[in-house]
This record gives C-alpha cells, sequence and structure tokens, in this order.
C-alpha cells in the first residue's frame, strides 16, 4: 500500500483533494492557484514545520503570521489583523492564504480567505489529529465569539488539504486524545472499526466518511449535521470550563451523554448505552465523565444557543434508524440524562 493516500472531496467545479501521509506538505506549491504571486501563511509559533521554502521556491512570495495558541485568540480582532496584514503585504484576489497547523488556525485561515477581497483562495496543511480526521475538511470556517464557539464564520471551501503524518509525532497526549475523540465519532456514524487500520489508512478513511457527508450536504441543511455527533454538550463544556476541557475530550464525553439522552428518549436500550462508553473509554482511552463543579443550568443555557438549533434543544442522536438529528428535545430529558452522567 502506498504511504499516501489521496481522497476527493466531491463538489462539482470546487472539488478538490486531501492527501494524506508523511512528508505531503511538499506538495503545497502544487495546490495553490497559477495565478498566486503572494501567500500569506497563517500558523502558530509551535507548528513542526514550515512550508515557506517550498513556496519561495516555486516564486511565490510569502509573509506569516503567528496566531496565539488559546481559544482567545480564535476572534474577530484576529481575522482584523490578519486582514491588516493582507493590506499591507498587497494581497489579490489570485493571490492565496495558507493555514499551517491545527484545527483552530485552518478555521482561522479558512474564514480570512473567505472575508479577504470577498473571496480567496485558502490551502490547508493541517498538524493535528482532530485537524486532519475533521476541522480542515469540509470548508465550514468561523470564530468564536464571548456567546459560543463558531458562531461567526462562513462555509469557503479549500483549493486543497494537506495531512501531513509526520507532524503526529510532536503531538502532546492531550491532542492525540483530541484526535481520538472525533475518531470515536466517526465510530458510531459508520460502525467501522478504524483502529484495525493503519495511521494513515485511519485517517483517510476518517476523510473519506466526511468527504460523503460534505459531498452531499455542504451547508448542514441535513445530513451534514450527523458531523456533530457529541459537538452539543461539547461545544457547551468547552465555552463552561473556558476551554480548559480541550474539544475532542469534551467531543468523547458528549458523545456518551448523547447516548443517555437517547435512551432517556426511548430510542436506544441500555446495551447501546454500554456499547457507547466501550468504544469512548475501552478503545480509545477517553474519559466519559462530566468535569466536577459544572452547573447544569449553565450547560443547558449553552446548548440552547448552539448554532444548529433549530427549534428549541437540537441533538444527533442514535436511535433504530441509525444517527439523525432530534428537535426539539425537552429540558426534562435533557436535564435527566445530565443527572445520570458521571463526574469526575
Amino acid at each position: 500500500m502506498s504511504s499516501q493516500q489521496v481522497v476527493r472531496v466531491e463538489l462539482g467545479e470546487r472539488s478538490y483533494n486531501v492527501v494524506v501521509g508523511p512528508g505531503v506538505r511538499s506538495q503545497i506549491a502544487s495546490m495553490v492557484p497559477a495565478t498566486a504571486k503572494r501567500a500569506i501563511i497563517v500558523t502558530q509559533a509551535n507548528i513542526p514545520f514550515s512550508v515557506e521554502e517550498s513556496l519561495i521556491a516555486a516564486g511565490i512570495s510569502t509573509r506569516t503570521i503567528n496566531i496565539g495558541p488559546g481559544e482567545e485568540f480564535k476572534s474577530l480582532e484576529t481575522i482584523e489583523m490578519i486582514m491588516r496584514e493582507c493590506a499591507q503585504f498587497g494581497l489579490t484576489r489570485n493571490d492565496v492564504i495558507v493555514g499551517v497547523g491545527g484545527g483552530m488556525v485552518t478555521d482561522i485561515a479558512g474564514f480570512a480567505a473567505s472575508v479577504w477581497h470577498r473571496g480567496i483562495a485558502v490551502v490547508h496543511v493541517s498538524t493535528t489529529l482532530v485537524g486532519m480526521v475533521d476541522a480542515a475538511i469540509g470548508g465550514k470556517t468561523g470564530v468564536n465569539l464571548a456567546e459560543g464557539k463558531n458562531l461567526v464564520g462562513a462555509f469557503w471551501q479549500p483549493r486543497g488539504v494537506l495531512c501531513d503524518t509526520e507532524a503526529l509525532a510532536s503531538l502532546s497526549p492531550r491532542e492525540t486524545r483530541c484526535g481520538n475523540g472525533e475518531m470515536a465519532k466517526y465510530h458510531f456514524l459508520t460502525g467501522d472499526d478504524l483502529l484495525s487500520l493503519d495511521l494513515t489508512s485511519r485517517i483517510a478513511r476518517c476523510v473519506q466518511i466526511k468527504a460523503d457527508i460534505v459531498g452531499s450536504d455542504e451547508r448542514e441543511g441535513g445530513r451534514r449535521m450527523l458531523l456533530n455527533y457529541g459537538h452539543t454538550l461539547a461545544h457547551a463544556i468547552e465555552i463552561a470550563t473556558d476551554f480548559s476541557v480541550a474539544h475532542g475530550e469534551a467531543v468523547a464525553i458528549g458523545l456518551v451523554y448523547a447516548a443517555l439522552l437517547a435512551r432517556e428518549l426511548g430510542r436506544i436500550d441500555d446495551q447501546r448505552v454500554v456499547q457507547h462508553r466501550q468504544v469512548v473509554e475501552g478503545e480509545y482511552g477517553l474519559s466519559c465523565a462530566l468535569p466536577k463543579g459544572l452547573s447544569h443550568d449553565e450547560l443547558i443555557a449553552l446548548m440552547h444557543s448552539d448554532k444548529k438549533a433549530l427549534s428549541g434543544l437540537t441533538f444527533v442522536l442514535d436511535g433504530s434508524n441509525g444517527v439523525e438529528p432530534v428537535t426539539p428535545v425537552s429540558v426534562d430529558a435533557v436535564r435527566s440524562a445530565l443527572n445520570r452522567m458521571e463526574v469526575r
């Protein structure tokens, strides 16, 4: 089997490739527009490699912008800073923005590209497991407000995505857990035993699952909402803990909570709840417990402000027809399921 795998995201004229494997960052010049003379590179100080030399070798002038590491930098202030750098650098509609980093970086770089000159090309070089299997794929971009996560953004598809698995060796155990939380989500969407695959194939399979869903529902009108399995409570936990619980860790908790809520509504049986715990804790080694000290009232209020809420509380839940969006869900059921969560 080739050490590199290519997955196509099929979106008509806006289709693009996601390339997964060691060293694939070297292909960056082939993904930028032929018209590009300049590239703004959005990245962070702790990223294990750069693509600047490859772009310069291809005759493209570059300017690198390092953004801060915390969620507080995933903001409109950061977007304004990037826009000013674009103006000073003379970035035109024919040029490109390149995001090199994890999901936060690619979310910001994609949103910046969507609004500069009303939209220019963006290419992502993903360096984290959660970015490779989820955040860098599919064109959802955005930044946070105090009132909620990713509330301001745009759908803006990249020209291509490079998932360089050499970056994964530098990840902290926590970053690896974050990626595992998103992988566990894909397990429940498909039933695939992803852990039986080698790393490149595992990532490529997750990308293919997401690509298939995005290709059928680019703007989250229906099927794409399935990708938010476990995320309604997860986003609330992130905000309530001031992001001391990382995204993938929160998703793992949210997956088990979604199972408990589905059981509360009579959609699944106790054995299916046990299966969720076995996959999340047993197979992926993630905690299923709510952090101590969280107010259920605050979590419910935050879930009400979730951006996919249609009418009242909206959740993606398991059931006899598989995982699907369910709305409205009663506050009583939500609270009852929270009461059944383990606390640690």
